[in-house]
């Protein structure tokens, strides 16, 4: 079986590709490297330099190498500036998904695993994020994430299109020293810039509602989420029933303030982070369930936070001149 993956030089698809290779599987790579790296793709892997809005390249792409199934990782997901750029997002996002799926119909695939976004869920004011919690995004990247599902949906009524999608929230760490995080919005990145240019990394609000009075969030491992990717992706070949979504969570989630106290445990590298206000718009917790994908996916944290930073930090130094 071969496997498209659309984004696949960026931090979270190169590492679904890297998944792939370890299970036996055959990856395509279609990426238009505007936010990927064309080095992060094993050698060896067929690469395509395309966006996935050209959908006559993503045919050819599918003719080509034969693909049987696609797992899309491919868009726009800085949610803060899809605010300043919705239609930017949009047309990424949801015509993005749309040509997707009409290069898959009229080359036969009938596949998908679609990378989604806890963003769908927006702000929510329940302990636990379950799959059916109600969804209202608060950006136009969450909404362009929940129209992506809504597309797969509706294909499946249509085509009968196989399908599944993954929410997830904050994903961390390294599971090769050749792949890191290079968003300059993700809060990794953001605190080992600023202990490699010797300033103390910031903490934005500290008198919510939590234990230590920092935002609480699920952070999980980038390796576990791209074998979970890979998990969907056999179920699929399989024949094997899957829910139209999952919940990829930690359960119990980690504040700020932990993400820092680990970084100077792992690092060697003590500091007093700076402290700032609260930023407009972030909840005091927003945590998931991840029992339905445990149950289908073999989903489970098999990092510790400790894992996390560690792996993370030594990529992003392996990757500094």
């Amino acid at each position: 079986m071969t496997w498209l993956v659309t984004g696949g030089a960026g931090y979270i698809g190169a590492h679904v590709v890297r998944a792939l290779l370890d299970e036996g599987l055959e990856p395509v790579v279609i990426d238009d490297l505007s936010s990927g790296h064309r080095g992060f793709v094993p050698e060896g892997v067929p690469f395509v330099t395309a966006s996935i809005l050209d959908g006559g390249a993503v045919e050819a792409a599918i003719r080509d190498h034969s693909v049987t199934g696609v797992i899309h990782l491919a868009g726009f997901k800085y949610a803060g500036v899809s605010v300043q750029r919705p239609l930017h997002t949009y047309q990424q996002n949801v015509t993005g998904m749309a040509t997707l799926l009409a290069a898959m119909a009229d080359t036969g695939v009938e596949q998908i695993v679609f990378s989604s976004s806890a963003a769908v869920f927006g702000a929510v004011d329940v302990d636990l994020v379950t799959e059916d919690v109600a969804k209202n995004p608060t950006s136009p990247y969450g909404e362009s994430k929940l129209i992506g599902e809504w597309l797969l949906r509706d294909q499946a009524v249509a085509t009968g299109l196989r399908h599944t999608s993954l929410r997830y929230f904050n994903v961390v760490g390294s599971g090769s020293s050749e792949v890191y995080d290079t968003s300059p919005h993700n809060l990794f990145p953001l605190v080992f810039d600023a202990l490699l240019e010797g300033r103390a990394p910031r903490i934005n609000g500290t008198d919510y509602p939590t234990p230590d009075g920092t935002c609480v969030r699920d952070y999980i491992h980038v390796a576990d989420l791209a074998a979970a990717h890979v998990a969907a992706a056999r179920r699929l070949e399989a024949g094997q029933p899957l829910e139209p979504a999952y919940n990829l969570g930690s359960g119990d989630g980690v504040s700020v303030r932990q993400i820092m106290d680990a970084v100077a445990r792992v690092t060697g590298i003590g500091f007093e982070p700076e402290l700032s206000e609260r930023r407009p718009g972030d909840p005091p917790r927003i945590v998931a369930s991840g029992e339905l994908a445990a149950r289908d996916l073999d989903w489970a944290m098999r990092h510790s936070l400790d894992d996390m930073v560690r792996s993370a930090w030594d990529a992003r130094r392996a990757s500094t001149p």
